[in-house]
C-alpha cells in the first residue's frame, strides 16, 4: 500500500526537472546576461587576437624601402613592386603556417569561440549548487524533503537542468559565432551536432554534482558564491579554452591535462573547427563520460548522507 503512496523515481525527476526549467524560462534576463557575457567575450577578445598581424613587414621591422627598383635574378628582372608583394606574401604564409602549427587552424576566433561554449558549461553548472542554496533558504527544500521523493531524483533534477540549459545556449553560441565569422572544417557535418550536445551533456552533469556536492550543507549563497569563483577560475584558466595546453608553462601542462574542461574543449573542437581525429575524439569522450559517471554517483551518493532541510 505504501508503494502506491511513493513517486517513482522517474515521476520525482520529471517533476523536479520540470520546476528548474520553468524557474529559469521566468527569469529571461539570466539567460541574455549569460549569453551576452560569451559574446562580449568573443567579440572583443576574439576579435582583437587578430595574430596573423604579427607576422608583417612593418612588425618584423624588415625595411622595404632599401629595395631597388628592379632585380634582375636568372636573366628575369623583377620589378620592386612585384618583389615587395612576394616578401608580404611570404610573411603572409609564415603567419598562417605558425597559426596552423601552434592551434591547428589559421583564424584564432574560430579556435577561442569555440572555448566560450565550454566557459558557459562551466556558469551555467556552478548555478545549480546556488540552487539549493536558495530551495533551503526558501524552504522549497523542507517541503521536497518532507516528500516520498527522493534525495537522488532531487539532485539529479538540478544536473538534468544544468545540462539541458547548456546544451541550449551552446546552440546560441555556436549561431552567434558564425554570424561573427567561425569557420568550420571540412570534416564538419549538422551530425557532429549531436556529439556536440553529448560533450557538452557529460561535463555539465560533471561539473553540476561537484557544486551540488559542494553547497548539499550550505545555508549562505555568499559562501557557495564565493567557492564556485575559486573554482571556476582555475578551471577555466588551466584549460585549453584560450591557449593550447602545449603553450603553457611547464608546470601547470599537467593540471590543464587532468581539466575535464580541456577534453570538452578538444571534443568541441574537433567536431567543429579542426580536422577531425577519431581517436582523439574517442579519448576525449571516454574521459567525459568517466567524469560525468564519477561526480554524479558521488552527488548522488552524498546527497542520501548530507542532504538536509
Amino acid at each position: 500500500m505504501t508503494s502506491e503512496y511513493r513517486p517513482r523515481m522517474v515521476r520525482g525527476l520529471w517533476a523536479l526537472t520540470g520546476r528548474e526549467l520553468k524557474k529559469w524560462l521566468k527569469e529571461p534576463i539570466i539567460l541574455l546576461m549569460a549569453i551576452l557575457q560569451p559574446v562580449i567575450w568573443m567579440g572583443f577578445f576574439g576579435k582583437a587576437m587578430n595574430l596573423n598581424a604579427m607576422f608583417t613587414s612593418n612588425n618584423l621591422q624588415l625595411d622595404l624601402s632599401k629595395i631597388p627598383e628592379n632585380i634582375l635574378v636568372g636573366g628575369a628582372t623583377i620589378p620592386r613592386d612585384v618583389l615587395i608583394q612576394l616578401i608580404q606574401q611570404m610573411f603572409s604564409d609564415i603567419g598562417a603556417n605558425a597559426m596552423r602549427n601552434v592551434f591547428g587552424i589559421e583564424d584564432y576566433f574560430s579556435y577561442m569561440s569555440v572555448g566560450m561554449i565550454s566557459m558557459i558549461v562551466m556558469f551555467t553548472t556552478m548555478f545549480s549548487g546556488m540552487s539549493i542554496v536558495w530551495d533551503r533558504r526558501l524552504g522549497f527544500l523542507s517541503k521536497v524533503l518532507s516528500t516520498p521523493v527522493s534525495r537522488a531524483a532531487i539532485i539529479l533534477s538540478k544536473m538534468l537542468n544544468a545540462a539541458l540549459r547548456a546544451m541550449f545556449q551552446a546552440t546560441i553560441i555556436l549561431a552567434i559565432a558564425v554570424l561573427f565569422g567561425l569557420k568550420v572544417s571540412e570534416t564538419f557535418t549538422p551530425l557532429n551536432l549531436l556529439g556536440v550536445y553529448a560533450a557538452v551533456f557529460l561535463l555539465s552533469m560533471g561539473l553540476s554534482s561537484l557544486f551540488l556536492a559542494l553547497a548539499l550543507r550550505s545555508k549562505k549563497h555568499e559562501t557557495q558564491m564565493a567557492v564556485v569563483n575559486l573554482i571556476n577560475m582555475p578551471l577555466m584558466f588551466a584549460s585549453n579554452i584560450f591557449i593550447p595546453i602545449n603553450m603553457m608553462p611547464t608546470w601547470m601542462q599537467p593540471i590543464a591535462r587532468l581539466n575535464p574542461v580541456s577534453y570538452l574543449t578538444d571534443a568541441l573542437r574537433q567536431l567543429t573547427v579542426l580536422r577531425l581525429n577519431t581517436s582523439t575524439l574517442i579519448a576525449d569522450f571516454a574521459y567525459l563520460g568517466a567524469f560525468a559517471a564519477l561526480l554524479s554517483v558521488l552527488g548522488v551518493v552524498l546527497s542520501w548522507r548530507y542532504l538536509t532541510k
